[in-house]
């Protein structure tokens, strides 16, 4: 049988639209309740459903008074702070289109990205580095957190289909793209809330991601604002390990994080009693059966996975009510249309069992408008957009995960393009050749290496410095191994598969 799962329609999204006016939507009912808990070791910062609307429509005013028009477009370069969710909204409210970048990108990296979407401005933290090649206007930290006590403007309704915001992911090509999304991504959230999640409005959902991580954003802030429920936090200079305590000390329901996260909570000790604690959601890597064994045994709580990407977010997920089978990563949630692909065909569905790449009806809500200023059509076979995942599907929906179909990496829940990391490395004097890839070390442990052809052995500390000039921390190779010759195929192609670390 064919490999296809068609859960049926989703809810439709109501019209005219606006991305925050529904994130916001609960936010005069439950004007006193705590929206957001930025929280450390000693305290809280709280805020209140109606000091959140507030500062957003303020800044949302502030943002129009310093000239910007709906339309254009506004670069975030903030730190993980709470500025950034407020700013992010404000822009959404009145029509101006949000970029959210990493606070881990390199000036170098920040000149690519401006040379794709053309910033009209951009929000500058004075602790983060910007070009001064980019011309956009500079809207300073300072004047935006004056702008949260102005009035409050009025949300700008539109069509659901209009752009609503930009986000950055990698490709094959080494090129950043810019990923746009419609207000209506949003409202598909409504799938992953009931179907991954479980949430509920009096749940405390504590993210362990940065302000500026489109995971923390959606997953951690506007999805539960949506609901009515309230976001935890921890401070910018929480380490991961004091999170047990956090989850504890401040009653969280649900916790979410990336794989890598769990990994090291796990080796807290003595780990904390959390009755208050659900479950546990995770993405950004695939999660290992061996994992979430050792959480559910130390944390007396299941972790729920799911599956998606920049350009649709997750669409296939375990929960509470459908948990997922072993090796699985779950089911596709109900209102989607999900299928596996014959690889090397032109749409044709595979079999239950048969290994193919992983696809979404190009009807979905959540996907993308498409890809800023390029050719996106390749993406798509027929009915189906190609999520360049390979994949096995199971007549009870269970969707298996069988990596990627091209050479995307990822690691630490980032996906970084090798290309990229390969065009910086190769500019080193001493390298010949280079290719990297991300190596598992141990069970549910990836990280990037480095490949490289040279005269003599190379100081990996000298490599680390080079790279760290360039590349964000995620995107720096950990290992860095010389070699005689790089893999190649009888036509000369990079066998990049084949890489792989020394034998002891």
């Amino acid at each position: 049988m064919s490999a296809i799962i068609d859960t049926g329609p989703s809810t439709p999204c109501p019209q005219p639209f606006n991305l925050t006016a529904h994130v916001l939507g609960r936010a005069d009912d439950l004007h006193d309740k705590v929206a957001l808990s930025i929280l450390s070791r000693e305290s809280a910062d709280n805020w209140t459903f109606r000091a959140l609307k507030s500062a957003v429509l303020g800044t949302a005013t502030g943002l129009l008074e310093a000239g910007l028009a709906p339309g254009q477009k506004i670069m975030l370069r903030l730190g993980n702070t709470v500025d950034f969710p407020i700013v992010y909204l404000a822009a959404i409210a009145v029509g101006l289109h949000p970029i959210p970048l990493s606070a881990q990108l390199t000036a170098a990296e920040l000149e690519k990205l401006c040379s794709v979407v053309e910033p009209d401005a951009v929000t500058i933290d004075p602790q983060l580095d910007f070009p001064d090649s980019v011309t956009a206007k500079r809207i300073p930290l300072s004047d935006l957190k004056n702008m949260r006590n102005l009035p409050g403007a009025t949300y700008q309704m539109g069509d659901k289909d209009r752009l609503a915001y930009l986000v950055f992911t990698s490709g094959t090509s080494g090129r950043p793209k810019a990923v746009m999304h419609a207000h209506r991504a949003v409202w598909a959230r409504q799938m992953m809330i009931n179907d991954w999640y479980d949430l509920r409005e009096n749940d405390r959902l504590l993210h362990a991601g940065a302000f500026n991580w489109t995971y923390t954003l959606g997953t951690g802030l506007l999805d539960p604002w949506s609901i009515g429920a309230t976001a935890l936090i921890p401070s910018g200079s929480t380490n991961i390990e004091d999170i047990p305590f956090l989850l504890a000390k401040h009653d969280a329901t649900i916790f979410a994080a990336a794989p890598g996260v769990y990994r090291r909570m796990l080796k807290v000790a003595p780990f904390p009693a959390l009755p208050m604690l659900r479950h546990g959601l995770s993405a950004g890597e695939k999660l290992s059966d061996t994992l979430r064994d050792e959480w559910r045994r130390i944390s007396n709580s299941e972790i729920y996975e799911a599956f998606g990407m920049s350009e649709c977010s997750t669409f296939i997920s375990s929960s509470v009510r459908a948990p997922a089978l072993p090796e699985t990563l779950g089911r596709p949630q109900r209102g989607r249309r999900v299928a596996i692909l014959s690889s090397g065909t032109q749409g044709e569905l595979a079999e239950f069992g048969e290994t193919g790449l992983i696809a979404v009806d190009r009807r979905d809500p959540g996907l993308m408008l498409g890809y800023l200023g390029e050719d996106y059509e390749h993406k798509y076979q027929g009915d189906w957009f190609l999520t360049g995942d390979l994949g096995q599907m199971y007549p009870d929906g269970s969707v298996r995960y069988m990596g990627r179909d091209d050479d995307v990496m990822t690691a630490g829940g980032y996906r970084v393009s090798p290309i990229e990391v390969e065009a910086h490395l190769l500019t080193h004097p001493r390298i010949q050749t280079v290719a990297v890839k991300d190596i598992e070390i141990k069970e549910d442990t990836r990280i990037i290496a480095a490949f490289y052809t040279s005269e003599t052995d190379l100081v990996e500390t000298d490599l680390q410095d080079f790279a760290n000039a360039k590349l964000a921390r995620y995107k720096q190779p950990r290992l860095y191994i010389r070699v005689e010759a790089l893999p190649v195929g009888p036509n000369g192609k990079l066998l990049r598969r084949d890489l792989s670390l020394p034998k002891e």
